[in-house]
């Protein structure tokens, strides 16, 4: 006996999937004159004529991470969409690139509107922030690949900048002055040891820590800052350098951009110090380095510029709304070095 099945009866409900795609292209109009075709096609088009006398094309991609566990434990998900597009858009302004188009990529176990929804809602945010267009994506339902509840993310991020004006590190000198961007909390680096130490020690993410202004489970979820406009107040003075401080922490991040035999010495005492950084740093045990190599540590964006820019840069990124510190300086040597 043949019984008859339809794509339904495996997990996979499409009426929905066309229905919140639907939701999908009204809730993300773009009112960019540069996109010729957006969501609802096959592919998206994007008019890059003119940019400018040498563009080259920039392009990244990343996703959550592990942050979205947490965000399945509080059943909230309505800021990890903003954590999705500022991990590729801090990853293009550090190249000194104006953000352009960005795309998501949702695969689930099972749709469920409302959770789509608050995802869309963060991306729309995000792109928004960052000044980009979300003019495509893809979702994926795959019955049985997923845990009950569960998806993932990964947003993929295209920018421009004059040939002449890629941020590469290239240009940093003996002497340069480093400028930290505050972060908003852990952002989206190092939840997989966040994890483990909230379940060896059988923490309630509906808790509180006496310095906390939030449970712990909201102070974990607080979405990625994104540095378009940080990164933009700064131009003028022609930075050598921009770190998106992400997963490795200082070590990695600075590092990767350091010229030889050029040492960045990060002076942890200018940091401002963050009352999660400073539970985290209690929790675990880690020392000064072992900290500085896993998280942000309140500083989401480096800068490394010429000294005699280095007060009109402070103020112009403090006048946008975002704190900002001196919080080291380039020597001869090699790598990072934290103080």
């Amino acid at each position: 006996m043949t019984i008859k099945l339809d794509y339904l009866d495996s997990g996979v409900n499409v009426k929905l999937a066309n229905k919140l795609a639907g939701f999908l292209k009204k809730s993300t109009v773009s009112e960019n004159s540069r996109v010729i075709s957006g969501i609802g096609g096959f592919a998206s088009v994007y008019d890059v004529s003119n940019l400018g006398k040498h563009p080259c094309i920039v392009s990244c991609t990343d996703g959550v991470g592990t942050k979205l566990k947490i965000a399945f434990m509080l059943d909230k998900h309505n800021t990890v969409g903003i954590d999705l597009v500022a991990m590729s858009a801090n990853d293009l302004v550090a190249m000194g690139a104006e953000p352009l188009f960005f795309l998501d990529y949702i695969a689930t176990g099972e749709l469920e509107e409302k959770r789509f929804k608050e995802i869309i809602s963060g991306i729309n945010k995000g792109c928004k922030i960052a000044k980009m267009s979300l003019i495509g994506g893809e979702t994926a339902e795959m019955p049985g690949f997923y845990s009950k509840n569960e998806y993932d993310l990964a947003g993929f991020a295209v920018g421009w900048v004059e040939r002449d004006q890629i941020i590469d590190g290239r240009t940093i000198q003996i002497g340069d002055r480093i400028i930290g961007i505050e972060s908003n909390g852990a952002h989206s680096n190092g939840y997989s040891l966040i994890r483990k130490l909230i379940s060896e020690n059988r923490i309630d993410l509906n808790s509180y820590e006496s310095d906390f202004s939030s449970s712990i489970g909201e102070a974990l979820l607080k979405p990625t800052y994104i540095y378009t406009e940080a990164a933009k107040s700064i131009m003028k003075f022609s930075p050598h350098a921009i770190c998106h401080i992400t997963g490795g922490g200082f070590f990695d991040n600075i590092g990767r951009i350091l010229p030889r035999e050029s040492e960045a010495v990060i002076k942890t005492d200018n940091i401002p110090k963050q009352p999660l950084f400073l539970w985290l740093a209690k929790l675990s045990n880690m020392e000064n380095d072992e900290l500085y190599a896993t998280w942000n540590m309140g500083a989401g964006m480096a800068v490394i510029l010429s000294e005699e820019n280095l007060d009109e840069a402070l103020r112009n990124i403090k006048n946008i709304g975002m704190n900002a510190f001196e919080m080291g300086y380039i020597k001869r040597g090699n790598g990072v070095k934290i103080e």
